[in-house]
């Protein structure tokens, strides 16, 4: 895929975890509560809820570097590496995983995310 592509992807996924976190938050928080001010922090022991508000703080921290990275790959032209892809899979693979709590498959898509970016942050070092 093209850093491009990539970027774009980036993105789209961005919305989805906004769109799952939402969702769940709704159920856990409620429609009156979410309509409202939210002045006063509520509470809930919804897990999944939990989860997905925590995935995609993972995701915001992490898109920065990679946004920045990706842009900067594509205004010097130098595209056409693995990194920017071996990204967006794992980050794919990330919110299923962290969602359904599956045990060292969400630090494993965390991992491989991270060498992902390594890899275009060193494509655009020049190495």
């Amino acid at each position: 895929m093209s850093e491009l592509t990539c970027l774009i992807l980036g993105l789209l996924l961005w919305v989805a975890h906004i769109l799952i976190q939402a969702g769940l938050a709704n159920t856990a928080l409620g429609t009156d509560y979410l309509a409202g001010p939210r002045d006063k922090k509520r509470e809930t022991d919804n897990v999944y809820y939990g989860r997905a508000t925590r995935a995609l703080h993972n995701y915001v921290e992490n898109f920065v570097a990679f946004a920045a990275a990706d842009l900067g790959l594509i205004a010097t032209q130098q595209t056409g590496g693995w990194g920017a892809t071996i990204w967006i899979l794992a980050r794919i693979v990330y919110i299923p995983a962290y969602l359904f709590g599956v045990p060292y498959l969400r630090t494993l898509a965390w991992v491989v995310s991270l060498v992902g970016l390594l890899m275009m942050i060193a494509r655009l070092a020049g190495y």
